[in-house]
């Protein structure tokens, strides 16, 4: 079976010669569920890039359904581009914009020109766009403007144009961290949901521990650029974690915690 995407010795360096990622190799089949956990700054949203093939790597390989992505022409690039939807953690959403036209979106990218052009002036598919929101318990906003919504609003409507757009490949970047506990699991289960009905490869980086451990198959731990674990969630030790996340004071973020719990494992926290 050929991989949903493997990272072959994947390093990248940004302009200003900081090193994101170094020497990183991952492989995931479809229908796989993987969590990227780490503190900040340790390469999480640089390896979600990567896949998106927003980012070039400076050295190794990235094959995305067996394609090494930098070896296609721009024609095959835009076609695997247009199967790999990307949630990000602030929804680059024009303000002004309809939702239900924001979440019809998604597939301007697999649409002829002319329907793409008359789907922005006047939505083609309003029922499909509210059966995504109402997934995620927002179907109510469906002719609102963005602007007008919260930021967990603006991030389940992200979420919702990237399960209209039904890719082979759902990266997200953050994508409930302006969300309560309960939305927050909400949302996760809708896209682990859609990626297990569907067959299709979910990779998400999480600041919440205990969300990544409930809905994901595989805990990746990334640490200064590398992969510092890949495994199960029962695999995933507090001493693991607290290593992993020694440079925030071995603070291992958590939502949805009772005061009992933080009382008896004070190295726990809620999110703030």
């Amino acid at each position: 079976m050929t991989p949903g995407f493997e990272l072959i010795d994947v390093s990248l360096i940004h302009g200003n010669g900081q090193r994101a990622l170094n020497n990183v190799s991952l492989k995931a089949m479809h229908g796989e569920t993987i969590a990227i956990i780490g503190p900040s700054g340790a390469g999480k949203t640089s390896l979600l890039n990567l896949l998106a093939t927003a980012l070039r790597p400076s050295s190794g390989q990235v094959l995305i359904h067996g394609q090494d992505v930098w070896k296609l022409k721009k024609s095959a690039l835009r076609t695997v581009r247009s199967k790999i939807g990307m949630v990000h953690q602030h929804a680059p959403i024009p303000p002004k914009q309809r939702v239900v036209t924001a979440v019809l979106a998604g597939k301007l990218g697999q649409w002829s020109s002319l329907r793409a052009l008359l789907s922005l002036m006047y939505p083609l598919d309003m029922t499909g766009a509210r059966n995504v929101l109402a997934q995620l318990e927002i179907a109510d906003r469906l002719f609102d403007r963005c602007d007008e919504l919260s930021g967990g609003q603006l991030q389940r409507v992200g979420v919702a144009r990237v399960l209209y757009q039904a890719p082979d490949l759902i990266l997200a970047d953050e994508p409930v961290s302006a969300m309560d506990p309960t939305l927050s699991d909400t949302t996760i289960a809708s896209l682990h949901q859609t990626a297990t009905q569907r067959g299709v490869t979910l990779v998400a980086s999480l600041h919440a521990v205990d969300i990544a451990m409930k809905w994901f198959d595989r805990i990746v731990g990334v640490k200064a650029g590398e992969i510092a674990f890949d495994c199960a969630p029962a695999d995933v030790s507090t001493e693991r974690l607290l290593d992993l996340y020694a440079s925030e004071a071995s603070v291992i973020p958590r939502q949805g915690i009772s005061e009992a719990d933080r009382t008896q494992d004070p190295v726990i926290r809620p999110l703030s």
